[in-house]
């Protein structure tokens, strides 16, 4: 295991179009969404282990889900925890990680990873990230691994890179946001183009770099707690400051206006899991296509459903299709699976009429 190799796992999101399951006080990083024995977040962590040292491994979440991460990953100690005291988008919790690791370990490189994502062939992973990783040890460089578009999505992001290279690191031009559908079958056909899959690599030296040139407020807001970061006196310090950090992505905060932006075309599958539908995509089915978890199941003229409940409940369903079934103590979801982009806005509702305890 290489010492200077560190990642940050992304880990404060609430997932609320998973809602009835994933909430504000439990989100669904931290719950066996596949039904695999493992929580999303205990999967990822598994992932970037066989890779990275384990005590090099930072889990970035909201102050509130603390304990969650502990309980969860026993093999993590309190300092790999960087807690943030406020909501405030993907810059500043990096910039604060990377500071506290760069002062750690000044030859740093590092991989910057959702918690909640499906990756099956873990090996090809590992292989991507090493690639990034022997270039950003060499060059002033930020990575991104973007995904091979398999349909004209229009909920991601996309990369578009210079197709004049036969290397497989490419040189970036651009990034597009989440595009129409016209747009999306546009850019597929244009072949060089690339989901956002959120994942990024980099030496410490290099985003810190990025950050003073492109972000020279933001920069300077944490650039100021360096002195007591990893000391007993960097949460007083935080708790003060980062409050006042810009609201801002990564991805706008440094990746679009940074001129040695570079992409590897990853070879693994890839999901972001970011609905139902993702979720039921990636699970294995009945005879009649009904992807279930935990249930125990009796399906009459029943077929494409998403049916998830706790360990060993029996579901009885007649003559439903393409629905999702989500059962969990008191709220009980079953909602057509054309429309589980409006479940955000659904959850709203039930917290405006029943009250905030049930999002």
């Amino acid at each position: 295991m290489n010492k200077n190799y560190y990642a940050i796992l992304m880990a404060g999101g609430v997932g609320s179009r998973f809602w009835p399951i994933s909430t504000q006080d439990f989100p669904k990083q931290f719950h066996d969404m596949l039904g695999t024995g493992d929580t999303l977040i205990q999967k990822t962590f598994h992932r970037l282990a066989d890779l990275i040292p384990k005590e090099n491994i930072f889990i970035l979440t909201n102050e509130r889900y603390n304990d969650l991460v502990l309980e969860q990953l026993p093999e993590v100690e309190q300092r790999q925890v960087v807690l943030e005291p406020a909501m405030r988008n993907t810059a500043p919790c990096i910039l604060y990680a990377s500071l506290k690791i760069q002062k750690e370990n000044p030859d740093a490189v590092m991989i910057v990873a959702p918690s909640d994502h499906w990756i099956e062939d873990e090996k090809t992973f590992s292989k991507n990230v090493q690639q990034a990783f022997d270039y950003c040890e060499n060059n002033d460089a930020l990575m991104t691994l973007g995904i091979q578009p398999t349909f004209p999505n229009t909920g991601y992001g996309y990369i578009e890179f210079d197709k004049s290279s036969a290397e497989a690191i490419k040189t970036v031009n651009q990034f597009r946001e989440k595009p129409d559908y016209e747009t999306a079958k546009s850019f597929i056909s244009q072949g060089n183009f690339l989901w956002n899959a959120g994942i990024f690599m980099w030496s410490a030296k290099s985003v810190i770099k990025a950050f003073q040139n492109n972000q020279p407020e933001l920069f300077k807001l944490f650039e100021s707690g360096i002195p007591v970061y990893n000391t007993e006196f960097e949460n007083e310090f935080i708790k003060e400051n980062y409050p006042n950090a810009e609201n801002v992505s990564v991805d706008y905060a440094i990746m679009e206006k940074s001129a040695n932006v570079h992409v590897i075309a990853a070879e693994f599958d890839w999901n972001d899991l970011g609905t139902w539908g993702s979720l039921y995509d990636k699970l294995d089915k009945d005879e009649s296509g009904n992807a279930v978890v935990n249930a125990r199941t009796l399906a009459e003229d029943a077929s494409g459903n998403m049916i998830r409940t706790k360990k060993d409940k029996i579901v009885v369903i007649d003559g439903l299709q393409d629905y999702i079934v989500v059962d969990k103590e008191e709220v009980l979801l079953i909602f057509p699976k054309s429309k589980e982009q409006d479940i955000k806005m659904t959850l709203q509702q039930v917290k405006d009429k029943f009250g905030e305890q049930y999002g």
